[in-house]
Formats: C-alpha cells, structure tokens, sequence
C-alpha cells in the first residue's frame, strides 16, 4: 500500500534519539473530555470530530520534535484493535481491519505535513488480548501468535515502517506477537509493563522475560522497551548493569508513581511533574546506554514530553 520508508534500516537502532507521543488515551478521556470505551482509542475514526481531536494531539507533539530538532515515532491509535476489544464494541472482522488502516493512514498524512530534516517513523501500536495491569489471560507464544496475527499482517498491510506492542503483561504473549512480526517481516518494539517491584504483572522479573522472549533467535524483537510504570518502579532493576538491559532502546513511563492496582481505582488523573519526569529520564541514560525513544504513558501529555526531550535528545552519550 505504501513504501514502508524505515522498514529496512530504523534510525533509532543506531545513534538516533527520538520522541514519540505521551499518553494517548488518557489525554483524550481526561483533557478532550472524548468517551473511550474499553480504553480503545481507535474507536474515534467513528466520528469526524473526535478524528479532528486526535489529529491535534498528534500535531502537539510533531511540533515539539520540530522545535527540538529530532525525529519522532507516530504511534497508532490501535492499542485495543485487535479480535476480542473489536467484538466487545461491535466491530466485525472487516470493520476492525478498516480502522487499522485509518489509524496508520493519518499517521501517513501528518508524516506528509510535519516530516523534515529528521525521520518521522510510523509505528502500528498493539496491546495485549487483555488487561493490560493483569494477566488474567495467559497465553503461550503459539496461542498468542494465532490472535494477534490477525492485526500484525493488518499494519503490515497498512504500510507502517515498524509493530511497537506495548503494555506486555507476560512473556508467553510478547513471544507470540515477535513470532508473528517475523513472519511478516516487520521489525518489532516490544514493551513490558512492570510493577512497583520492577517485575511484570505476571511475577517474573524483567530480565527473565527479555531473556525468554529472545531465546527463540528466529524471531527476536529489534528491541525493547518499558512502558506504563514509573521510573522509580524500574530504576533499581537497572542498576546492576546485567547485559539484558543493553536491548532496551525506549522509554514510555507514567506521570504518577501510583501502582496499577491505584490507577485502576482513581477517578482523578495524576499528571505528575513534568520537569521531575524528564529529570528522571535523564538519570536512566546513565544506565541504559542504547536509550533512543522517549515518550510517555498514562498521565503524560505534551508537556512531559516537550520535559523529556529537553532533558534527553541532545544529552551526552553516558
């Protein structure tokens, strides 16, 4: 469909620093006052101005790469677009497949409109088949890979450079989703969630779950990320400097440094400080030597971001 213009060659698995966007969802719920039902942000390509409202989003933060003279990673609004989200909302098969390549489609527009010196790559964003702070549902890597293969070979067909799958609950799911990317070819960012302890919500440490996941050398990620959890969470994890944490290239924490369990209940949102949060960032180059994407999650919006990447992107190599 399109020309797949990083497939072949990521910036950001060189040298390459750049952002992405902040919590998605929760700006849209919490600041656009949009209803997302289930969370599913791909649910907007149902109506004009909900599209025009995401639209904006995307732009505020393409604006920032600008003014900091760095590349950005577009993300598709399609965290909850895959089979059982698209049943619980209504969505056939078809359907469900249509709004990927709307999500991926605007993503090519504001590449058209925003892209300059520096890269603008264009992510196709997965979630996890359920909850995203638990693991109710524990998949091995075959059950995984025949669920979400459907979505891969969607994104892949929609023409995005790079699959980032984010809030990774279990190892068994994160391996099904490389084995899908691989047989697609398309080069996976895989991104773990972890608790307040630094370990998944399926109890297993971060490392472990890396190391598992790359096990299967056929069908190992580009790289790694953690995402939806505060830096305070994960930071003493990486202190001891063990190899695994050489294969995370990204960063999308929360604002707040309250546990899943808290934010689950909360009907306030805690967007944290913004300048405190790029601080922290700037502290975890010093351990995770090939950081190159910085972005956010639940809580965080154009401001940390803009925060981040004045704390981070032209930063001196640790």
């Amino acid at each position: 469909m399109t020309t797949k213009k990083y497939r072949a060659a990521l910036p950001q698995l060189g040298d390459t620093r750049l952002l992405t966007d902040g919590g998605l969802e929760t700006t849209l719920i919490f600041h656009d006052g949009i209803d997302l039902p289930l969370f599913a942000s791909f649910h907007v390509f149902r109506s004009v101005e909900e599209q025009r409202a995401l639209w904006r989003y995307y732009e505020r933060y393409a604006r920032i790469a600008l003014a900091q003279k760095t590349g950005f990673i577009l993300d598709s609004a399609t965290w909850r677009a895959s089979r059982d989200w698209g049943d619980q909302l209504g969505y056939s098969a078809r359907d469900l497949a249509a709004a990927n390549h709307k999500a991926v489609a605007m993503l090519f527009d504001l590449r058209r409109e925003f892209e300059a010196d520096q890269p603008f790559v264009i992510s196709g964003n997965m979630g996890p088949r359920g909850d995203g702070y638990a693991p109710e549902m524990m998949m091995t890597a075959a059950e995984s890979e025949n669920y979400h293969a459907r979505q891969v070979a969607a994104l892949d067909e929609a023409g995005v450079d790079m699959i980032s799958a984010i809030t990774m609950t279990h190892a068994g799911e994160a391996a099904g989703i490389a084995r899908a990317c691989a047989k697609c070819d398309v080069p996976l960012a895989l991104s773990f969630t972890v608790e307040t302890d630094g370990h998944l919500p399926s109890g297993q440490p971060l490392g472990d779950a890396i190391r598992e996941v790359d096990a299967d050398a056929a069908h190992r990620p580009s790289y790694y990320m953690i995402n939806c959890a505060h830096p305070d969470h994960f930071r003493d994890i990486l202190d001891k400097g063990e190899d695994w944490t050489l294969r995370i290239r990204g960063i999308r924490a929360n604002a707040s440094r309250m546990s899943h369990a808290e934010l689950d209940e909360a009907d306030v949102l805690d967007d944290g400080n913004p300048a405190e949060l790029g601080q922290d960032y700037a502290n975890l180059l010093r351990v995770l030597p090939n950081l190159r994407v910085f972005g956010g999650c639940c809580g965080t919006d154009h401001r940390h971001v803009h925060s981040i990447g004045e704390a981070c992107i032209h930063a001196p190599a640790a």
